[in-house]
């Protein structure tokens, strides 16, 4: 997996439309041979800590798992290869917003940097959802150390292992009603976009504006999706 991935991983990354619109794709991150060998993970209790069955807890129907330390080497290297340019990002966002944060270039520091706060348990996570399954739109917060950028692979092929299951963004502006970004991907594209919030330049300077994402009705078929958070949890 390493080897075959390392190309598309390392390439440059083109965030703009993050600032833009909310959400960056980065189309063919993951083949489908690395997209399968991902989804076989499913039916390997092992690889993971917990799942939650979404209807037991409102937040929508389906089920996801969080992988367990160590993580399974694919996962693990697309974690620590994507963070790099995160960081940079939101190191920028952090200056625009005079936040005073700093996002260390080192995936590996960042997580030092949680299990001090008591936050350490792996958070990368394995989605599935049927037909008639969807996911509410959420934040993924697992703590005070946040990391303000994530990222979600979609595993399986639209129109052939699925329909629907849109993957969906809100943005909420002050004062304004909220805007919804659905982001097109094809099987091995990835989504960069935020966990909680990002800034937007405005006629006074920057200001923040709150995100949401979620899952619209799956139609038909089974879909899989890797999500991949870069802090851990408490």
């Amino acid at each position: 997996m390493t080897g075959h991935a390392a190309p598309s991983i390392l390439r440059p990354m083109d965030l703009t439309d993050i600032d833009h619109h909310g959400a960056a794709r980065l189309p063919a991150l993951l083949s489908p041979t690395q997209c399968a060998a991902i989804v076989a993970l499913w039916d390997q209790p092992a690889a993971f800590r917990k799942e939650v069955v979404m209807a037991r807890h409102g937040f929508g129907s389906g089920r996801y798992r969080y992988f367990a330390y160590p993580l399974p080497d694919a996962v693990a290297t697309l974690r620590d290869r994507i963070y790099p340019a995160l960081a940079e990002q939101a190191n920028r966002w952090s200056a625009l917003l005079g936040t005073g944060d700093i996002y260390p270039a080192r995936h590996a520091d960042f997580l030092a940097r949680c299990a001090l706060g008591g936050q350490d348990k792996p958070t990368p996570l394995l989605l599935r959802y049927e037909a008639g399954d969807w996911n509410a739109l959420h934040q993924d917060i697992y703590g005070p150390h946040i990391f303000p950028l994530q990222a979600a692979i979609l595993l399986s092929q639209p129109e052939q292992d699925f329909t629907g299951g849109a993957f969906v963004l809100t943005e909420q502006r002050p004062r304004m009603q909220s805007r919804a970004e659905v982001v097109p991907l094809a099987q091995g594209d990835a989504v960069i976009f935020p966990v909680r919030d990002r800034p937007v330049i405005g006629a006074r300077g920057p200001y923040r504006v709150q995100m949401r994402h979620g899952v619209s009705r799956l139609l038909s078929g089974v879909r899989h999706m890797l999500g991949i958070i870069f802090h851990d949890a408490a």
